[in-house]
């Protein structure tokens, strides 16, 4: 069964690129447009199916992607599901707050897709995918 990722981004457009790029990597993608619409989704996930992944931005309307993250935190079924966020925040302050509200990891607006599928693979532990984003990423001028 492949993975179930939840991205939550108030930008069409990004949410977008993010199902392609990881849609073509062989997962499954839904999307929210906000953290509370977010939190909505993993409640009315079934809790032998939860999300395997969240990809979430930090500039939202309703909630942000910190509040969002610190809410995730306190639910007991999905508290240890990995979590990327991706901003436009280049700061190092941004990745750490970020960290603070219990991200896995940070990455820049715009990810390069070979950086977005790599970490995410890494993430889900999904070897092959890691390996051949990995490849593409190298291919791509990137260090991982």
């Amino acid at each position: 069964m492949s993975a179930n990722i939840l991205v939550v981004d108030d930008a069409a457009t990004v949410r977008m690129y993010h199902r392609k790029m990881l849609g073509d990597a062989g997962w499954q993608i839904e999307e929210a447009i906000n953290g509370v619409e977010a939190l909505e989704k993993v409640a009315n996930q079934p809790r032998d199916r939860p999300f395997d992944l969240y990809v979430v931005d930090i500039n939202m309307p309703k909630m942000d992607g910190y509040s969002f993250v610190r809410e995730l935190r306190r639910l007991g079924h999905v508290r240890q599901v990995p979590v990327m966020m991706v901003s436009t925040e280049a700061q190092a302050q941004d990745a750490t707050a970020a960290q603070d509200a219990g991200a896995n990891c940070y990455l820049v607006k715009p990810a390069k897709p070979a950086e977005l599928v790599l970490t995410a693979a890494l993430l889900l532990g999904d070897l092959p995918a890691a390996r051949q984003a990995g490849a593409a990423h190298r291919a791509a001028g990137g260090t991982a």
